[in-house]
């Protein structure tokens, strides 16, 4: 096994160039300049030319060699177009003895470097050899068939006692993957090899120079002359086939036992995927022009085995595709597999080999096979988080991931992780256990550093008794295929969760349709159901001025439930903002004094509850107010709420500037809601204090009753402010004269209607279907109309589109108010929310002449 020690190498920051400046016997070299003047020569040149070294530095090598090899070796020249090139001659005469020798011919920082040794007349047909030995080869089924094959060809070709073929680890590490050898010189096969045997210097040097070549460990170096020329350059040997190696090499070599070796890269995508080690028990030299022929043998092998592998890896990814499409068709007609670590893990495993599956999705996990402990594999996830998203992620060591990783690896060493979502980040990672077969090393790859006859080194080992590391804490590393396949497992996994997640949305929003659906028709009902009971108490009324005060007061308490169940409906029957009650309260009873009322405080919601409770509250606080305190004079409400630090929203009502204050004689029911609702709904607190300056009222709502907006920041947007509605003040002094079409399926709701119009002083023709508002309009002039959109099991639409025509204004009147669903035509037009009101009423007809 050709070996190089770290320190076998000078100027290890660069590559490695003229080693020891010497080259093997026996073998002759000449360098010569581009105008054939030798410029160096080996030191035994005399045997070959019959002159002394320095004699021939200097002189034409035409004057020393024949005109026919010149012109041969000119021919050959031409040929070095690329720059790591060699040239072959066979059995040519060099000398005056008769001896026939091979030749190679490259060139070396601008000088022609001539090597020769002795060989055999030209003739052999080489091409025929590798034709041969390809053929054999060609005809083996699988790739520990065809490494031996090739093993064999070689050792046929070549004679050598031992021929492996040495494959190199992404580790760096070898191992020996086949063999040929004569019998009885025992075997070398699976053994396993540290990468400092070869280190990163020598591998550069095996893939620009193929072959290596060691003749006789014995045999003495032959110096190259001058060391240094004129330049002061010593001459760069990398690409010359004779050139001595590190003596100690020659030490291991002799330590082993070996005489002889030799040594074919094998290049596979342009990197060096391994070697043909050829080991020999006694000298051996065989003839250049034959390592010429296992050096084509070679290159067609990696050829053959490049071709081999990326069928491998071809058929495998086919097959991996293969499950993906199973995978994609399993979960479309089950999604819930997805969540079925079992079977998942039967899928992955399927194409990339492992021991176990952990599947973490939106913080939820699920387990198969052999996996870590639950609270290590959340440690796992922690950390492949903190790693560059969209990735897959593998590793053979966990424990160079996370601390503590040792406490497992016997369960899960090493790991492929699959991202299957960006945010949250979800993963299905596979598991790999530890490496626990034991790994056949060739010597000891821990032997400590010691002199030795050569300075500082480590020293070679001794002998290559085999011992056994077991392999503690590493798995067998994911391959580069097997991660091209989790690549395409995991679009596959994007597509079905985002499949799956497409199908969830869709389900959402059509719970959420039916859902706001529902909700739309019960706040449709309610509202009809509130008119209704507002259209009997106002129809029922007499003359008498005590009962129809205690009607308007009914109507007004019925009306702060319609407008606070309006609110909390707004956001599907959700917490509405305190801010809105009080708007509206002020806006539909102190509609001339809506200015005096002041609100400061910090936005919050109230649950439905607490909103209708204190919709009450505050249209007691504000009716009471409008009639005997502040607001009916020419004084103010101060209104402010907070949240303390418990998180209770305190909530205070205070008048000044009002008539003087007494206690109340007798408790009706306003003072009974304002005192008894908030403690007895709601599990707070009330007071309040009838001061002769102005009533103050206190309120406590517990937190479970309170949330902040989610868009608001309190800390920014807490500012004073006055409450001001919307809906501004109405002169309805210009109804008088105007005939309106009422359409309305409802009679109390009609007559209700009816009522308001006729206060307005305007003229009302009623329909209740629309059969009976094309008769009316028909027979009758009218100015205005208002539209229920639903009449039973008809609609207001096709009145609508007449209106239209007739360029008559109209608008629409519904339960379900802005969620109401109108055509296209009519996606414009406005709509009044029921129950009707004076102010609602008055403020869209307003609308048409404003």
């Amino acid at each position: 096994m050709n070996s190089f020690e770290k320190v076998d190498l000078t100027n290890c920051d660069r590559e490695p160039i003229h080693l020891l400046g010497a080259i093997q016997s026996p073998g002759f070299l000449i360098a010569v300049s581009s105008d054939w003047m030798i410029s160096r020569v080996s030191s035994n040149i005399r045997d070959l030319l019959n002159h002394d070294p320095d004699q021939l530095i200097g002189c034409p090598l035409p004057d020393y060699v024949s005109a026919k090899l010149v012109h041969d070796l000119r021919n050959k020249l031409s040929y070095l177009i690329e720059p790591d090139m060699v040239e072959r001659l066979y059995g040519r005469e060099v000398g005056t003895s008769g001896q026939l020798f091979d030749i190679a011919l490259h060139m070396s920082n601008g000088l022609i470097v001539i090597e020769m040794e002795p060989g055999s007349p030209a003739g052999n047909d080489g091409i025929s050899s590798v034709r041969a030995m390809m053929s054999r080869l060609n005809r083996t089924k699988d790739m520990s068939t065809f490494y031996r094959e090739g093993a064999r060809q070689i050792r046929s070709l070549l004679g050598y006692d031992r021929v492996m073929v040495y494959k190199f680890a992404a580790s760096g590490a070898g191992e020996v993957v086949a063999e040929a050898c004569k019998p009885g010189i025992g075997n070398f096969l699976g053994l396993h090899y540290p990468a400092s045997d070869i280190p990163l210097q020598a591998r550069a040097l095996y893939k620009r120079n193929l072959i290596r070549v060691i003749r006789n460990v014995e045999a003495e170096p032959i110096s190259v002359v001058p060391v240094i020329d004129a330049a002061g350059q010593q001459l760069d040997l990398s690409l010359s086939v004779l050139r001595s190696v590190s003596p100690i090499h020659i030490e291991y070599l002799k330590n082993m036992g070996v005489a002889a070796s030799l040594s074919i890269s094998i290049i596979v995508d342009d990197e060096l995927w391994g070697l043909f080690a050829c080991h020999n028990y006694s000298p051996r030299s065989p003839t250049l022009e034959r390592r010429t022929v296992c050096e084509q043998f070679a290159e067609n092998f990696a050829m053959r085995l490049e071709s081999r592998e990326r069928r491998q890896a071809v058929e495998y990814e086919r097959r991996a595709r293969d499950i993906s499409d199973q995978l994609l068709g399993a979960v479309a007609s089950d999604e819930t597999l997805l969540n079925d670590p079992d079977w998942l893990g039967d899928i992955l495993t399927n194409a990339i080999p492992a021991t176990g599956v952990g599947v973490w999705i939106n913080g939820n996990y699920a387990f198969s096979g052999v996996t870590p402990p639950t609270e290590d594999f959340r440690r796992i996830v922690r950390a492949l988080n903190g790693l560059a998203a969209g990735r897959v992620f593998t590793t053979d060591h966990i424990g160079g991931l996370i601390d503590g990783a040792e406490e497992f690896a016997d369960r899960a060493a090493g790991m492929l992780a699959i991202p299957i979502s960006r945010s949250p980040r979800d993963y299905v990672i596979l598991f790999r256990s530890e490496l626990k077969q034991s790994v056949r090393w060739a010597g000891d790859p821990h032997k400590p550093v010691s002199y030795g006859p050569n300075g500082p080194r480590l020293t070679p080992r001794e002998s290559f008794a085999e011992w056994q590391e077991d392999v503690h804490g590493r798995a067998e590393p994911f391959t580069r295929t097997e991660q091209r396949v989790a690549e395409t497992l995991r679009a596959t996994l994007i597509e079905v969760v985002l499949r799956l997640a497409d199908e969830a949305a869709a389900e959402r929003r059509q719970s959420t349709a039916r859902q706001e659906m529902l909700i739309a028709e019960l706040n449709h009902r309610v509202r009809n159901i509130l008119g209704v009971i507002r259209g009997l108490i106002r129809q029922s009324q007499p003359d008498s001025p005590e009962v129809k005060d205690f009607v308007k007061l009914v109507d007004g308490r019925i009306h702060a439930l319609a407008r606070a169940h309006n609110q909390i409906t707004d956001d599907h029957w959700g917490p509405a903002p305190l801010n809105a009650l009080i708007d509206a309260e002020a806006a539909a009873f102190a509609a001339t004094r809506e200015s005096a009322i002041i609100a400061e405080g910090e936005p919050v919601l109230l649950n439905p509850q607490a909103y209708s409770t204190m919709a009450l509250v505050v249209h007691e606080l504000v009716t009471n107010s409008t009639k005997y305190g502040s607001l009916s004079g020419t004084g103010e409400v101060y209104i402010d709420w907070s949240r303390n630090l418990t998180g209770d929203l305190e909530f205070t009502w205070r008048e000044v500037g009002g008539p003087p204050v007494s206690p109340p004689k007798r408790k009706g029911f306003g003072t009974t809601i304002v005192n008894r609702s908030v403690p007895y709904d709601l599990g707070g607190r009330a007071s309040i204090d009838y001061a002769v300056d102005g009533i103050t009222a206190h309120f406590v709502i517990p937190a479970r009753h309170v949330s902040r907006p989610q868009n608001h920041d309190i800390a920014t947007i807490t500012q004073p402010r006055r409450s001001v509605s919307s809906q501004q003040h109405i002169d309805t002094a210009h109804f008088g004269t105007k005939t309106v079409l009422l359409v309305e399926d409802s009679l109390i709701i009609a007559l209700d209607a009816e009522d308001i119009l006729n206060r307005f002083g305007a003229s009302v023709f009623t329909a209740s279907t629309p059969e009976a508002a094309h008769d009316i309009l028909d027979s009758e002039q009218i100015d205005y109309a208002i539209l229920d959109i639903n009449l039973g099991d008809q609609t207001s639409f096709g009145v609508a589109d007449r209106l239209r025509e007739l360029a008559i204004p109209f608008f629409f009147a519904s339960g379900y108010g802005e969620q109401a669903n109108l055509p296209m035509d009519h996606r414009s037009t406005t709509v009044v929310q029921k129950p009707y009101t004076t102010h609602n009423l008055a403020k869209a007809i307003d609308d048409f002449t404003a």
